[in-house]
């Protein structure tokens, strides 16, 4: 099992806000470095055939003006794409659409920075019960199996996620995330109590004890 307390620690998130043509939006960020160089962590990133080895599998058309689909989970369209650099894309689920961006950077001794920005809109629902924990926790989640992967080369199988999800080293990696979360969310002006009970449902809803 991964050390927990190490991957969490290396995950940097902060938490703004940003006036859109519809309104008001949150704006959740989140990065880490690899130990590799900016041309293999976008390839990790953006190849269909290495996407599920780490994350999930996609399905559809992975460049500019393509539509996408993960299995389970999310798709949208890719609004922009400057390979090696980053790409943006729509971030459609549950009815809802958001927008993301991932950027690539050179970082010292050869390796290379990875940023997700996540926009979504004040009224969903989601960030409204949970907030940036409902995303966030899952995109800590997408970071650990990146790491996994770049570190060995090798797939994050199911039933090693089946068998870190059933662990308790996975419940403090989601309670630990989800606290993370809650501190950028009043470090960027929310209720301090409201973050607090969004971040005890998000850690509810992760674990199953909802």
């Amino acid at each position: 099992m991964p050390d927990v307390t190490q991957q969490i620690s290396a995950v940097r998130r902060t938490m703004g806000t940003r006036v859109l043509a519809a309104g008001e939006a949150r704006v959740q960020t989140i990065s880490r470095t690899f130990d590799t160089d900016v041309e293999d962590l976008w390839d990790a990133c953006t190849n269909p055939e290495r996407l599920p080895r780490w994350f999930l599998p996609v399905t559809g058309e992975l460049r500019l003006h393509g539509r996408y689909q993960f299995q389970g989970n999310a798709g949208g369209l890719i609004e922009r794409c400057d390979p090696p650099k980053g790409f943006a894309a729509t971030w459609e689920y549950g009815g809802e659409v958001s927008w993301i961006e991932v950027r690539l950077t050179p970082e010292p001794g050869g390796r290379a920075r990875l940023e997700l920005e996540h926009v979504a809109h004040v009224t969903d629902e989601m960030w409204k019960r949970f907030g940036p924990g409902a995303t966030g926790v899952g995109w800590d989640l997408g970071l650990l199996g990146l790491s996994l992967h770049m570190a060995s080369g090798h797939s994050v199988t199911p039933e090693w996620t089946a068998e870190f999800e059933a662990s308790e080293d996975y419940r403090r990696f989601v309670a630990l995330s989800s606290d993370l979360w809650r501190e950028a969310d009043v470090a960027a002006g929310a209720d301090p109590e409201q973050a607090a009970a969004a971040a005890g449902r998000t850690a509810a809803a992760y674990t199953g004890a909802e």
